[in-house]
């Protein structure tokens, strides 16, 4: 399998339709988990300084951009595959008077040839689109500066073989998962320092527990609530297994 095309994001996960659902379980501007609250925790991992370059890898409605450039001062570039995101992330950048200190572009981070380096990039949750995981790190280290840090989240597995019910989960959604151990080892073969690699499945469990609870108290039509409760539910029951698995590595371009 690989990676889906823009027009499979679009046209399937992330139609305006869904992108609504997601933004009404996330937030404004978020479509990962924890949404802002999430987002600061993880961003706290790093010393952000004013006027840092960043890229922000699979960018999609621009929370974490807006974030940075608000609180920290950076210069933020974002990129992303599905174009119905980045028309939001656009006007809604517009809205909050961020150009063009936040800039955004429909692009693929496999094949982004940058116009400057950045000294940091950030991707929350996008990598597990993403097959080709050494071109993908490949590709961020031709990003990053001397000395520049990688900071993501993404969905894991454990290791070993996969429930049916799991492996059907991972091929409808398209999806490459890897173990935190198999993470650090990519990024070391790549290159990277790794500085941090740290599972927080059960942070993903109490994220997961507190969405479910605004899910079903939502404003959804009752079908859509109760399809967007059940796929929670296999969530939780998955990740409660141990078997679906979250987690959040940091890593070094060495000076």
């Amino acid at each position: 399998m690989t990676t889906p095309s823009a027009d499979a994001l679009d046209q399937g996960q992330y139609t305006p339709e869904e992108i609504r659902k997601y933004e009404m379980i996330y937030g404004r501007n978020f479509i990962s988990p924890g949404g802002e609250s999430t987002a600061r925790e993880i961003l706290s991992l790093v010393t952000l300084t004013p006027n840092m370059d960043v890229l922000d890898v699979g960018c999609g409605l621009g929370g974490a951009a807006f974030l940075l450039a608000q609180i920290f001062g950076a210069r933020v570039h974002g990129i992303d595959l599905s174009r119905n995101m980045l028309e939001l992330a656009q006007t809604r950048c517009q809205e909050s008077q961020l150009t063009p200190t936040v800039t955004f572009e429909h692009a693929d981070i496999l094949h982004y040839q940058p116009l400057s380096h950045f000294d940091l990039v950030h991707s929350r949750d996008v990598f597990l689109h993403i097959h080709d995981k050494v071109g993908l790190l490949d590709a961020i280290w031709r990003c990053l500066r001397p000395g520049g840090l990688l900071l993501f989240s993404d969905y894991l597995c454990r290791a070993g073989a996969k429930s049916a019910d799991f492996e059907t989960y991972i091929r409808g959604r398209g999806y490459d998962l890897r173990t935190l151990e198999e993470y650090g080892a990519l990024l070391e073969q790549v290159g990277f320092e790794l500085l941090l690699a740290q599972d927080r499945t059960a942070d993903f469990i109490e994220i997961l527990e507190r969405e479910l609870g605004q899910l079903e108290g939502s404003w959804l039509a009752a079908s859509e609530r109760a399809a967007l409760a059940q796929s929670w539910r296999d969530k939780l029951r998955r990740a409660r297994a141990g078997e679906q698995r979250w987690g959040v590595c940091m890593a070094r371009k060495p000076a």
